[in-house]
């Protein structure tokens, strides 16, 4: 046990789940804004239906966190990731290493901008959680954490594995030594915007399996979206400055499959819900955390006009989820788009 707490930011599953991990191994201090949560974990050492580990300790104190914790895990939604960090930053330093735990994307514009009146919405315009790590903070040293790591398993303790990505060999190993138990794998890369992508856009095909499932449609079904969503998810993170060889690990492949069978999954659930007749705007207001594949389709759907590529899952879903077209429809649009060749990213 090092003499340093590991600092967690962001009381949700993920978070939770993170934190406990950590927890065998060194005093963990977990961030969270509600009073209610804060008692809850310090009383109770409870969250969200789940024991925490008696070495996790809550704190409201950004400050506190920076200053007693030199490695940091920011586990919170991408639409509150960049104002959690410019609040966070004033306490960071150069030695600092924060490995984050968001699947989701940022949109920096240009001020009076929104993603609906802007002409052109160009990469620069979107950034991952590293790249709003390292706008808002004088921290080098960024990670990233991406698999298929369904929080509720995690918190009952099946085996499950993550990555941790990133420039920095020390990262990855500092990762590694935290995290890695006997049930919990870690693996590392040096590819962390592939990784990142990865991890985000396999949303936007859960999404869809969840929309699949809500139709009663079968197994070859889900097996031909899954394929055709690896490839669609390749060619967008090769646009957006991914390897393909992120995509076709553990946090490529490995989540998508994991997120696209499992009920556990919000991002499937949103698909479901949606089949099963229900308005977008009802299903996210009942559900308790954030199903990021939501923005992330709005974001993609905006960046590939611009690039001359097609990706007509996500083209079909944005349409279903803003423009009001069936499941159903979206369905037959999709079964008679003109794919010609099986693989074409090798």
């Amino acid at each position: 046990m090092s003499k340093k707490p590991i600092g967690v930011i962001g009381a949700g599953s993920f978070g939770s789940a993170i934190a406990n991990i950590l927890a065998e191994k060194n005093e963990v201090l977990l961030y969270a804004r509600n009073s209610e949560t804060i008692k809850n974990i310090a009383q109770k050492k409870e969250n969200r239906g789940h024991k925490l580990h008696t070495n996790v300790i809550p704190t409201s104190d950004l400050a506190y966190l920076a200053h007693s914790c030199d490695i940091i895990f920011p586990i919170v939604p991408s639409s509150a990731f960049r104002q959690m960090m410019q609040q966070l930053s004033p306490y960071l330093h150069p030695y600092h290493i924060l490995i984050h735990g968001t699947k989701g994307l940022d949109i920096h514009l240009p001020e009076g901008e929104s993603i609906d009146t802007i002409k052109k919405l160009g990469r620069e315009h979107i950034r991952t959680m590293s790249e709003v790590i390292m706008d808002e903070s004088v921290v080098i040293r960024v990670g990233c954490l991406a698999g298929p790591n369904l929080a509720k398993e995690m918190a009952a303790n099946h085996p499950a594995a993550t990555v941790v990505a990133s420039h920095y060999k020390e990262v990855i190993r500092e990762g590694e030594k935290l995290l890695r138990n006997d049930r919990f794998q870690v693996y590392g890369n040096h590819d962390l915007i592939g990784i990142e992508l990865a991890g985000v856009l396999k949303n936007i095909i859960a999404i869809a399996s969840g929309a699949l499932s809500g139709l009663g449609l079968g197994e070859n079904a889900k097996g031909l979206l899954i394929s055709r969503g690896m490839v669609e998810m390749i060619h967008v993170g090769k646009a957006m400055g991914g390897d393909v060889h992120a995509f076709v690990g553990l946090a490529g492949v490995g989540d998508l499959v994991a997120t696209c069978n499992s009920t556990l999954s919000r991002n499937y659930t949103v698909g479901y819900r949606l089949a099963k007749g229900e308005t977008l705007d009802d299903i996210l207001a009942d559900m308790e955390e954030v199903a990021e594949g939501v923005n992330t389709v709005r974001i993609v759907k905006r960046f590939i006009g611009n690039q001359k590529l097609r990706a007509p899952i996500t083209e079909a879903l944005y349409e279903v989820l803003f423009e009001g077209l069936t499941v159903d429809k979206a369905l037959q649009l999709l079964m008679r788009y003109p794919y010609n060749v099986d693989i074409d990213f090798l």
